[in-house]
């Protein structure tokens, strides 16, 4: 990959922005507020714990 796209696309990065997408999903997907403060709380330690590479290799390896 190009190095200034790659610079370009980590620059989008934001964990708060993905803990957001998370969010939206899960009211559109009629979970409870329960349900999604676990999950986002889930998500805190998360990002702690796993790189983002290690994380999208999850997804990647994953039946969803």
């Amino acid at each position: 990959m190009d190095k200034e796209l790659q610079t370009l696309l980590y620059q989008q990065w934001s964990n708060g922005a993905c803990r957001g997408y998370v969010i939206y999903a899960m009211e559109n997907g009629g979970f409870s507020p329960e349900d999604i403060q676990r999950v986002v709380g889930e998500l805190h330690y998360v990002f702690d714990m796993r790189g983002i590479e290690e994380a999208e290799q999850h997804y990647q390896n994953s039946p969803y």
